[in-house]
């Protein structure tokens, strides 16, 4: 008896040793996302609690930020291992001026997923009624920012743009008048589009300049990429997983409404504006329009070179 006692104790210690030897084993990855709720800022957090990201050995730590500028401060502190959201524009011109950052990926294509907006009440009609109107932008140097910029030239105005942070804190600003036009990623706020109190005006896909160009993407710090390199590489099969997860499962729509707090009616509508094919991290669209841009709106002063361009976008480096 005693025997198998002391036995069953030894089986015991030893499958706890291997239990905490395979928590030990999971690697933590320190994620910086910009405006939590949308449908591209998902990823991580429901990919992490449908188990995907932890069948790859990582543990993720999220962290929402007010906008791309913030996020891709996180990365080049290296506070973060990761940022998500990070506009296109303003990482090349952070790059430019030496910042250690990397894209490793894409964020999001198109702008067919932004959307622009007045309060009900509100006289502007069309965007070719807001000239000297100022309009909202999460931060300065954002995609968002870009966008605002696009649409100005496109329809032939001149727009103030205005930070104003998260889509929520956008929303309040907006409808107590202290910027005339708001805007929002789609499906987020549509629930007020429904219910009448806000209207739109226009959507990034008015600018055919912005149907087919990565407008954000997937940084990380230039010294984690080379320290980390195969947990950025497990990273990022698990976050592709996690997509395609999203969009095969109906199941994946009941967990993002209840995390962004949205109605599921509202929430199932998000893969309308965003689908899988702009969502593709390997994915790289647009550059020669996107450098182009950048040096109109002085994000850049010149070209990057051939040898620039690879060093700064390394999407095969974490195949």
């Amino acid at each position: 008896m005693d025997c198998r006692v002391a036995l069953r104790g030894a089986l015991t210690a030893g499958l706890l040793m291997l239990l905490c030897g395979a928590a030990a084993a999971q690697d933590g990855v320190k994620v910086a996302i910009g405006q939590r709720g949308g449908w591209e800022q998902c990823v991580s957090e429901l990919g992490q609690n449908k188990g995907i990201f932890k069948r790859h050995g990582l543990v993720l730590e999220t962290l929402y930020t007010q906008g791309s500028a913030e996020t891709m401060q996180s990365v080049i502190s290296n506070s973060v291992d990761v940022g998500i959201g990070i506009g296109t524009h303003g990482m090349l011109g952070a790059f430019v001026k030496g910042a250690p950052i990397r894209a490793v990926g894409a964020s999001f294509t198109s702008a067919d997923e932004q959307y622009y907006y007045v309060p009900t009440d509100s006289p502007i009609r069309s965007m070719k009624e807001a000239d000297g109107k100022t309009i909202a932008v999460s931060t300065t140097g954002s995609a968002s920012h870009m966008f605002a910029l696009a649409l100005g030239r496109h329809f032939g105005v001149t727009l103030k743009p205005q930070p104003t942070g998260a889509y929520a804190a956008t929303l309040t600003q907006t409808l107590t008048k202290q910027v005339d036009i708001g805007f929002s990623q789609a499906p987020f706020n549509l629930n007020y589009v429904d219910d009448g109190r806000i209207r739109i005006i226009a959507r990034g896909s008015d600018v055919p300049a912005l149907r087919d160009m990565t407008s954000r993407l997937i940084v990380v710090n230039a010294a984690g990429l080379e320290r980390r390199r195969n947990v950025l590489k497990r990273f990022m099969l698990a976050y592709r997983e996690a997509l395609d997860w999203l969009y095969a499962d109906p199941e994946a729509i009941k967990a993002y409404a209840a995390w962004s707090g949205l109605p599921e009616s509202i929430a199932k509508r998000a893969p309308e504006f965003m689908t899988r094919r702009n969502m593709e991290p390997t994915r790289i669209a647009g550059l020669d329009g996107i450098i182009a841009d950048a040096i109109a709106f002085k994000y850049i002063p010149a070209p990057l070179s051939e040898t620039q361009l690879k060093e700064a976008i390394q999407v095969d480096a974490l195949r």
